[in-house]
């Protein structure tokens, strides 16, 4: 049961943190098993996948009920503000990661490999026919022939997918903040619609890539990089997407005001975070 000391309100411990890492940690590890053909991954990545939807579904209606009940004032609001740009923050750097592995490759090891410049062992003594060229599948092509990802088929449409829905999500907040909540149920159905749409399409170019361009996890570097780059970032989208549909189900019951709505805004930051996200995406690993 939460309390209130003076001003400020002060929830009680939450068990949801440590539900929440057990659920993300078990379906990071399934997901290694299951690229090492281990059977039992798939079973695990469904159970944290569950796990994770579970502690949305809880945590979302235990502060949606604190919010409705008029236990937030402004200063809560404001650790709801800063919570937030920390979070973004850290995602920031979760992607910064990925992004700065795949410079790497492609700006210095692939160098390496080919023998440029004063640390070319690795080429003479362990891959003398190597060459340097990207996408690379690895000295002495470990990871089989494959087939690139053309940037001008559904990465381009998704890319307007995204863009769009930024502007939809936008839209829904300028209707909140006029007290138009047709506009902004509308905004945000358009918005969710078009983040599941991005999903559709990118569970399709995977099962295009996987089955007709040999193009997985396993295929050297290349394929390392982007289905971690990708594929994270489609789950940022799929939990995005969920997230709006919670806000417009909120919207539709009439929750928001024009004064207060963070709830709304965090969400909005979050999907413009996912829209930058992905604009890197498509420059650096399908276009360039």
């Amino acid at each position: 049961m939460a309390h209130a000391h003076g001003d400020y309100y002060l929830p009680q411990p939450s068990h949801w943190p440590i539900v929440a890492s057990t659920g993300l940690f078990l379906s990071l590890g399934s997901v290694a098993a299951w690229v090492n053909d281990i059977e039992v991954g798939k079973f695990g990545l469904l159970v944290g996948l569950a796990i994770i939807f579970f502690v949305m579904a809880g945590w979302f209606g235990e502060v949606i009920r604190e919010s409705e009940s008029g236990l937030y004032n402004d200063q809560v609001d404001r650790s709801f503000r800063w919570g937030m740009i920390f979070f973004i923050t850290t995602e920031v750097f979760f992607f910064a990661a990925f992004f700065g592995a795949l410079f790497y490759t492609r700006a210095f090891s692939l160098d390496w490999l080919s023998g440029i410049g004063d640390k070319g062992m690795a080429h003479e003594f362990l891959w003398p026919n190597f060459s340097e060229f990207w996408p690379s599948s690895g000295p002495a092509h470990v990871g089989g022939e494959l087939n690139t990802m053309e940037a001008w088929g559904i990465p381009a449409l998704n890319t307007l997918i995204l863009l769009t829905s930024g502007v939809t999500v936008t839209w829904a907040h300028h209707g909140l903040r006029s007290e138009n909540r047709k506009q902004l149920i509308q905004g945000l159905f358009l918005t969710f619609a078009l983040g599941l749409t991005f999903v559709g399409c990118q569970a399709y170019e995977y099962g295009h890539a996987i089955t007709h361009m040999n193009l997985t996890l396993g295929s050297g570097i290349y394929g390392s990089v982007f289905f971690m780059l990708t594929g994270f970032h489609g789950f940022h989208v799929t939990v995005g997407s969920i997230m709006l549909i919670t806000i417009w189900v909120r919207s539709i019951k009439g929750h928001f005001t024009p004064q207060r709505h963070f709830a709304f805004e965090a969400v909005a930051w979050y999907w413009h975070f996912v829209d930058i996200v992905w604009l890197g995406l498509f420059i650096f690993v399908y276009w360039i």
